[in-house]
C-alpha cells in the first residue's frame, strides 16, 4: 500500500523527519535538538573521562610513590627484614620495605627549599614504589650506605638549579650545641639522580639511602617504620589494622587515606556532581525534542486526520511521532558518542600541543597534584551516558505522540 518494506510507523516517521517542511522553524528546532543532544553526550563523555584520568593518576602516580600503609614499632624497627618477611605472609600484602622520614631544608647557591627526606633501601624499594621507573637522570643504585647521595624530584632540582654531580646542603631542625651557639644539623649531599613522576612530589621529595637517613636522624633503630604495599590499595585501612593486631609487640599503623584520602574522595564526588550537572544539557536537548514534536503534530494535523480516515489506529499515529522523536535522539546520541570518544582519546595530546605552541601550562604541579591533563575512557561510562540519553529521548516523545493519537479526524479537517 505504501510501497515500503518498513512498518508503516517507521516509514512515515522517518519520511516526516527527512522531508522539507513548509515551517522552517520546526526544522530549526529539530536541528537544535539534535545538536544539543550531540554536544551534551560528547561533553559528558569527555568530562567523565578526564575525571577518570585524575582518579587513575592519583592511584598510579601519587599512591605509587606514597605508601599504601606504614607499620611503626615503638622505639623504631630494629630488624626490618624479619618484620617484612612476617608482614608479607598476610593475605593481600604485595611487598614491604623499610622507611625513614626526616623533615629538613635543602640549599644550593643561595636557594632554599623545605622537603621531606625519605630514607629507603634501594633493592627493597623497587618492590613497593614506582620510583625506579621514573628516574630521568642518574640511578637508584647510586644510593649506597655512607655515600650520602640523594635523588631529587625534577621540580625540586630545577628550583635549586642543580644537576647530577652537584653538591647540596641539607639542614635538619635538630639543633646541636657548639662554641658558636645553637646550630642546626648540616650535611653535604651528592646529587646522584633526578626523578619525575609529574606530580606535586617532584617539588617536595628527596630520597637518600636508609643507612644515611639513620645517621642523619641519629636513630638507634634500622628504620622508623615498614612501608607496606597491598594488592588492592582500597583494602589498606582494614588490612593495616589487622596486621598491627596480629604482630607481637607494640606496633601502630597508618594508611594512605589519612594523607590523601580527602583528595581521592573529592575527585569521586566531583565526578558524580559534574556528571549530574552535565546530564542537564542532555535533558534540555530532550525537552527540545518535545517542542519539535508538539509543533510537528500541529503542522501535520491534516495528515493525521487522513491517516485516521484510512483506518490507521491511534497507536499507529502515536508510533509515527515516537519514531520521529527517537530518530532525532538516536542520531544526536550516536554523533555525540563518536565525538566524545574521539575527544576523550585525544584531549591529553591536544592540551600538551597547545601548551607547547602557546608557551603556557594549563596545570601546574605547584597548584595541582599533577602537571598535565589526564584522560581515561571507560566503556562503562560511555554505556551509561548513551543509555541515559536514549532513555530521555524516548521519554520526550511520549506526550507529543499521545497528543497526536488523540486528534479526531473531523475536528482536524473542519477548517481545511
Amino acid at each position: 500500500m505504501f510501497g515500503s518494506r518498513l512498518p508503516l510507523p517507521f516509514w512515515i516517521g522517518l519520511r516526516y523527519l527527512s522531508a522539507k517542511r513548509r515551517n522552517h522553524f520546526i526544522s530549526f528546532i529539530s536541528a537544535s535538538s539534535m545538536i544539543g543532544m550531540t554536544l551534551g553526550v560528547a561533553v559528558l563523555i569527555l568530562v567523565l573521562s578526564v575525571m577518570n584520568g585524575f582518579d587513575r593518576e592519583l592511584r598510579e602516580r601519587i599512591l605509587g610513590m606514597v605508601p599504601h600503609g606504614v607499620i611503626y614499632e615503638r622505639g623504631g624497627v630494629q630488624n626490618w627484614a624479619a618484620l617484612a618477611e612476617q608482614v608479607e605472609q598476610h593475605p593481600g600484602v604485595a611487598a614491604a620495605a623499610p622507611l625513614t622520614r626526616l623533615q629538613g631544608m635543602l640549599g644550593h647557591g643561595g636557594r632554599v627549599q623545605g622537603v621531606m627526606v625519605t630514607g629507603i633501601e634501594p633493592h627493597a624499594e623497587q618492590r613497593v614504589s614506582i620510583l625506579p621507573n621514573h628516574i630521568i637522570d642518574g640511578s637508584l643504585d647510586a644510593l649506597v650506605p655512607g655515600g650520602f647521595g640523594v635523588l631529587l624530584g625534577d621540580l625540586l632540582a630545577k628550583h635549586l638549579n642543580v644537576v647530577v654531580g652537584d653538591k647540596i646542603t641539607i639542614m635538619l631542625p635538630e639543633a646541636t650545641l657548639s662554641p658558636a651557639g645553637v646550630l642546626p644539623r648540616v650535611r653535604r649531599l651528592d646529587v646522584v639522580g633526578i626523578f619525575k613522576v609529574g606530580a606535586e612530589l617532584d617539588s617536595s621529595l628527596a630520597v637518600i639511602h636508609l643507612d644515611d637517613a639513620r645517621r642523619l636522624g641519629r636513630l638507634t633503630s634500622e628504620a622508623q617504620g615498614l612501608r607496606v604495599k597491598f594488592d588492592n590499595l582500597f583494602d589498606a585501612p582494614r588490612s593495616i589494622w589487622q596486621l598491627v593486631n596480629q604482630l607481637d609487640g607494640q606496633f601502630s599503623g597508618s594508611d594512605w587515606t589519612r594523607t590523601h584520602g580527602n583528595l581521592f574522595q573529592a575527585i569521586r564526588m566531583e565526578k558524580t556532581m559534574i556528571g549530574l550537572l552535565l546530564l542537564i544539557i542532555v535533558a534540555v536537548a530532550a525537552f527540545n525534542i518535545i517542542s519539535t514534536l508538539v509543533m510537528a503534530v500541529t503542522d501535520k494535523q491534516a495528515d493525521i486526520a487522513i491517516l485516521r480516515t484510512m483506518g490507521a489506529k491511534p497507536r499507529t499515529i502515536m508510533a509515527i511521532f515516537m519514531v520521529q522523536g527517537v530518530a532525532i535522539g538516536v542520531v544526536g546520541v550516536l554523533l555525540g558518542t563518536m565525538l566524545g570518544i574521539t575527544a576523550a582519546l585525544t584531549i591529553s595530546d591536544l592540551i600538551a600541543w597547545l601548551e607547547h605552541i602557546m608557551g603556557v601550562q594549563v596545570l601546574s604541579s605547584d597548584v595541582y597534584f599533577i602537571s598535565y591533563l589526564p584522560s581515561q575512557l571507560l566503556w562503562n561510562d560511555v554505556l551509561i551516558v548513551t543509555s541515559a540519553a536514549m532513555l530521555l529521548s524516548f521519554l520526550a516523545t511520549l506526550y507529543p505522540s499521545y497528543r497526536a493519537s488523540r486528534i479526531q479526524p473531523a475536528e482536524a479537517l473542519r477548517y481545511e
